[in-house]
């Protein structure tokens, strides 16, 4: 297995795309404008990228549309494009250390988890659903003898995918596998914290055989490209993972232009049931600590609130502080780190606003609550573990986005599900108990997209990922991602 060494010596000598990759082609931004993009773990400058525009935006989507509508993807055999996006799976695989190291540099998170998690991860989604996309088929209406009537799904055209730094490769797949695989064309904007998996995989595509203008990758400013993308005219559906405000805005920009789809997945505050009746306290504390420390806590359905029936309160407190400890922050290219950098310096002022908030109200700080430093950089924060949160506090409700967890007591299912259920978020929840009965009940009660039963954050690409309320609404993955992705066509044939 890798060493620190390993991993440091990669480092050195790994390249950096400064460039869109926009019709097979390596351009900068007509202006000029670039923007920095930086190792939060060390503040070292990583390069300067084009900051694309409204100019590079529009280039991207005529590449997209001119290819789009010469049929080089969209009119292919879906046993052909099953064939192109398995050697996509593989080249993923095949670039494992290098796309992991470009995570890990980029925004953070510790290599080992880049490696062991993200890369597989996104290799597999592309790899399920180039299998899946010769095995679906379309339908016939049951209608009058002297008519023949079908359903058939059509590719949108044009698909915007702007998505987040959390797990930019991932992200990255979750929306491009089904789109491409459904015989879209892409212009992807990844976020500007962390473009540079993106831009390869634009690369690794190519390779694989997706012709040029079909996947267009535009790094830029979220209020320049991912703007022009959801005013542009000529896009027909807009998919986003990010922020609920920025999501709103993107709503907005579909309304001012064409009223392309837009498909939200936003933020969440994702409550955490723990009952008297749960047999497994110690597997509940530990996967309570996961759920909220791992990625640094930058997790959209981080189970950030932690529900305590109240007689188990105490005790579970104490097991969950000792969890907490697995999760102290590291060098990220430190396979032993579990933890690694907050995303850059504003992310890691946010975080602190928070835990300084929370501490001036008096809320009790069980562990953490501390700013690290390594090797140059302070945006490392330690696990951290509030208790006697109040359901009005701003740490109960709003989303912090890093390592910091809200404990709040109940004491019967009604109250745990009513303050469960108490956000303006919908994306997630997780209960522990071992009343069948109860747990029935309470997942059944719970108003979010996931319940995880006995476990946490559970996720697989056969299943859809996604929520409601302010959480967005559409899924990610499984076959109910092409929803997003095509549109039904009803062919009426009157037969003589």
């Amino acid at each position: 297995m890798y060493e620190l060494s390993d991993w440091q010596r990669r480092a050195q000598q790994q390249r950096f795309i400064d460039r869109a990759l926009i019709d097979g082609r390596s351009l900068g931004a007509e202006s000029g404008a670039t923007f920095a993009a930086r190792n939060p773990a060390t503040g070292q400058l990583l390069a300067n990228l084009a900051a694309c525009g409204t100019a590079e935006v529009d280039l991207a989507v005529r590449a997209a549309r001119r290819s789009f509508e010469a049929g080089v993807w969209s009119r292919r055999a879906p046993a052909e494009r099953k064939q192109v996006l398995l050697k996509l799976a593989e080249l993923i695989l095949a670039h494992r250390d290098e796309l992991a190291l470009l995570d890990s540099l980029n925004m953070g998170k510790p290599v080992m988890d880049a490696w062991s998690i993200d890369v597989p991860g996104a290799a597999g989604v592309f790899r399920w659903y180039a299998e899946s996309l010769d095995k679906l088929y379309d339908q016939v209406a049951p209608s009058a003898p002297n008519v023949l009537a079908t359903i058939t799904r059509e590719a949108l055209g044009v698909v915007a995918a702007v998505v987040p730094w959390n797990f930019p490769l991932d992200m990255a797949a979750w929306k491009l596998a089904p789109a491409l695989a459904a015989g879209n064309s892409v212009v992807l904007k990844p976020a500007e914290q962390s473009p540079f998996s993106a831009l390869r995989l634009g690369e690794l595509a190519l390779e694989a055989g997706i012709p040029e203008g079909v996947l267009n990758v535009v790094p830029g400013l979220g209020e320049q490209a991912g703007k022009a993308l959801g005013l542009h005219p000529d896009v027909d559906c807009l998919v986003f993972t990010g922020s609920t405000e920025v999501g709103k805005f993107f709503m907005g920009y579909s309304a001012q232009s064409n009223l392309k789809q837009v498909w939200l997945e936003c933020g969440g505050k994702s409550a955490n049931l723990v009952f008297a009746d749960c047999q497994d306290l110690d597997l509940a504390a530990e996967k309570a600590a996961f759920g909220i420390f791992f990625n640094q806590g930058e997790v959209c359905s981080a189970n950030s609130r932690l529900l305590v029936e109240r007689s188990i309160h105490d005790e579970f407190v104490e097991r969950l502080q000792a969890k907490a400890r697995d999760w102290q922050p590291g060098d990220p290219l430190n396979p032993a780190s579990r933890a690694g950098a907050i995303v850059d310096e504003r992310q890691t002022a946010r975080v602190l606003e928070f835990i300084r908030g929370a501490e001036a109200a008096g809320v009790q700080c069980v562990c953490g609550g501390r700013q690290l430093n390594f090797n140059g950089s302070s945006n490392f924060i330690e696990p951290t573990i509030f208790s006697g949160v109040q359901a009005d506090m701003r740490l109960a409700r709003e989303e912090v986005f890093g390592p910091v967890l809200a404990v709040s007591a109940f004491d019967s299912e009604d109250e745990a599900v009513r303050l469960a259920n108490d956000s303006v978020y919908g994306l997630a929840a997780s209960l522990w108990s071992d009343d069948l009965n109860r747990a029935h009940r309470v997942a059944r009660a719970l108003k979010v997209g996931t319940v995880s039963v006995n476990t946490v954050d559970a996720l697989d690409v056969s299943v859809p990922f996604g929520g409601g309320k302010q959480s967005g609404f559409g899924r990610d993955l499984s076959l109910h991602s092409f929803d997003k992705y095509t549109q039904l066509k009803t062919t009426w044939f009157q037969l003589r």
